[in-house]
């Protein structure tokens, strides 16, 4: 099932994550794509707030994983954008979190394509600078 939305703002992409944080269940995952500067860290912290996580949401670009438990469910950010090869995710023990009982958000997870389950929450967020600085296409694919 795939859903194509409109965000005009900051403020309509923050609402449809926390739209999306609010609706998952234990064991989902999210794969979150999109260029740098698309507005991913405002959908994530949008998708923290539905998750019920208070405390400040960032990009772990540089830690690769942020654990936020203070929610209704565990929240388990990935960003992967500095991963060289798949193989460092053993590092971390993924396993762990990809299939536990948190929801898993993965930014570039194209980088770590084999690694990823066959059922999956696909979000892409687009530019598209004819429509308005701030207008994104936002589209959910669920399989």
């Amino acid at each position: 099932m795939t859903e194509v939305i409109e965000s005009w703002s900051e403020k309509d992409t923050f609402a449809l994550g926390q739209k999306l944080g609010g609706d998952c269940r234990p064991g989902d995952i999210v794969l979150l794509n999109g260029d740098l500067g698309v507005g991913k860290t405002v959908f994530t912290k949008g998708f923290g707030k539905g998750l019920g996580i208070e405390e400040p949401i960032s990009s772990p670009t540089f830690t690769i994983m942020q654990i936020y438990e203070s929610g209704r469910l565990p929240l388990y950010h990935f960003d992967v954008y500095r991963i060289a090869d798949p193989e460092e995710m053993d590092e971390i023990g993924y396993e762990d979190y990809f299939f536990g009982e948190g929801v898993c958000l993965i930014e570039w997870a194209s980088l770590i394509k084999e690694l990823i389950p066959e059922h999956v929450i696909c979000v892409t967020i687009e530019k598209e600078l004819d429509k308005g600085f701030d207008y994104r296409t936002i589209t959910i694919d669920r399989n």
